[in-house]
């Protein structure tokens, strides 16, 4: 389910980022992207995972999703990615789980749109390529146990919604930890004009990346002022990212988007570990329009101009930069199953909050 959770966000603690966010601060304040979860927690199997699921666009007919790809560091997966670099669209969802989770959400998203788009792949050559990403949750919940099975990908899918996105322990964010506080599900927004219109920028991160020492919050030390609870000895983690605009923008243009994430989670004092999997996707709802096969041999599309974006850029650095924290804000002090015995804690609210109000 996409629920509200009862905790305040990180703007909420007085926080000053900068910027103006959405209604919403999260990414379906994009016009037409939902998102959806299914949350996977039973502490009887060492289970706590789950998948979740990022709809660009609420049609029922097969449409591309322009998008552009980039990896700050590659020690993780994103499928569908070789093609969005080739032909700058995707079709169809992202779904973002655990590291062994990826086969089989991949399959439950791929049963989905077999269903969803019944006609396209009933009576086209039609494939499906949806896009997959993870992150390893195995210190939380017992990742070689292959919780996570096609249908719970459909579910999440299923429950996708237009309004307010649970953040934290949501989803595929479950089992995550960011550095060194429980992680998870994060998201925010930022409203921004460009050439006389206005557009929403916004991102969804799913983090469970960087080490404690390094946590840097709005210019704050918050990670060597609050240091209890700290056990990793070094970067295990990975974060995906993934921006939504209803800017319309090229595909050259999102891959310049996505690579201002690298920006937005550096902000938060990670250098992109060795061993951590930086990975981002950036989409566009803009250009709604039939599959290449379809079109016709001259298509026109609009497309802001790529000199005019620097805008655009920083309200993506921005939104990423306030989802990550607001991901750990969400937390809630969990056991770990990998090394046994231990508490992952949760960002406490109080603590930061003194932390920008003394």
């Amino acid at each position: 389910m996409t629920t509200t959770s009862t905790k305040p966000r990180a703007r909420d603690l007085g926080l000053p980022f900068p910027g103006t966010p959405g209604p919403l601060n999260a990414i379906t304040d994009v016009p037409g992207v939902a998102v959806g979860f299914c949350t996977l927690t039973d502490p009887s199997r060492n289970m706590r995972t789950g998948v979740t699921a990022i709809l660009p666009r609420p049609e029922t007919e097969p449409q591309p999703v322009w998008a552009g790809q980039y990896a700050l560091n590659g020690n993780g997966e994103m499928t569908g990615t070789h093609w969005i670099n080739d032909a700058g669209y995707f079709l169809g969802p992202i779904l973002i789980t655990n590291t062994h989770g990826v086969g089989a959400a991949h399959t439950g998203a791929t049963r989905w749109m077999i269903g969803h788009y019944a006609d396209y792949f009933a009576k086209e050559h039609a494939w499906a390529m949806p896009v997959v990403a993870e992150t390893y949750d195995g210190v939380l919940n017992d990742i070689n146990a292959l919780h996570v099975q096609p249908d719970h990908a459909i579910a999440a899918l299923e429950a996708r919604s237009f309004g307010p996105v649970a953040e934290g322990s949501t989803g595929g964010g479950n089992g995550m930890i960011a550095y060194e506080f429980k992680g998870g599900t994060g998201t925010a927004s930022r409203k921004i004009t460009l050439g006389g219109r206005d557009y929403t920028v916004a991102a969804l991160v799913q983090a469970n990346h960087g080490i404690r020492r390094w946590l840097n919050i709005l210019g704050q030390p918050v990670g060597e002022l609050i240091p209890e609870g700290a056990f990793y000895g070094g970067e295990m983690g990975s974060i995906i990212v993934i921006i939504a605009t209803d800017a319309p923008l090229s595909g050259l243009a999102l891959r310049q988007v996505a690579k201002r994430a690298a920006i937005g989670i550096g902000r938060g004092g990670t250098p992109g570990g060795n061993n951590s999997g930086d990975i981002f996707l950036a989409f566009s709802t803009a250009n709604p329009g039939p599959m290449p096969q379809f079109a016709p041999a001259v298509s026109t599309r609009e497309e802001l101009n790529i000199d005019l974006l620097d805008t655009l850029y920083l309200a993506g650095v921005q939104s990423v930069e306030e989802a990550v924290v607001n991901a750990m804000v969400a937390g809630e002090d969990v056991a770990t199953f990998k090394p046994a015995g231990l508490t992952c804690l949760a960002l406490n609210p109080e603590k930061l909050k003194a932390i920008f109000s003394g």
